[in-house]
């Protein structure tokens, strides 16, 4: 898509018909503060990202993160035991078994 001169020129009138005269300076001004912002933010994120990838890892190793993940699923499956053992309780305490 190659603008011209006449498409260059409608797009001016354009904006001068859109905006007035008086408008304008501040419309650009406002237009140029937003593309700072835009740009300083966008900085920001790339220095985000480089911050992270030089940011050390963790220092856990593959080994000692295999035994954490191995505890955390005992300890997940002794809570669900707890849990359907409490819940048993509770059903026995509202219907007690009558003796036979």
């Amino acid at each position: 898509m190659n603008l011209g001169a006449p498409e260059i020129g409608l797009i001016v009138l354009a904006v001068f018909l859109l905006f007035g005269y008086k408008k304008l300076p501040d419309a650009s001004r406002s237009l140029g503060r937003s593309l700072r912002i835009f740009k300083g933010e966008m900085g920001g994120m790339k220095d985000d990202d480089a911050r992270a990838a030089a940011a050390p890892s963790s220092g856990v190793s593959p080994s000692a993160a295999r035994d954490l993940a191995a505890e955390a699923a005992e300890a997940e499956a002794a809570a669900l035991e707890a849990r359907a053992r409490a819940a048993r309780a509770r059903a026995d305490a509202q219907h007690p078994q009558l003796p036979a």
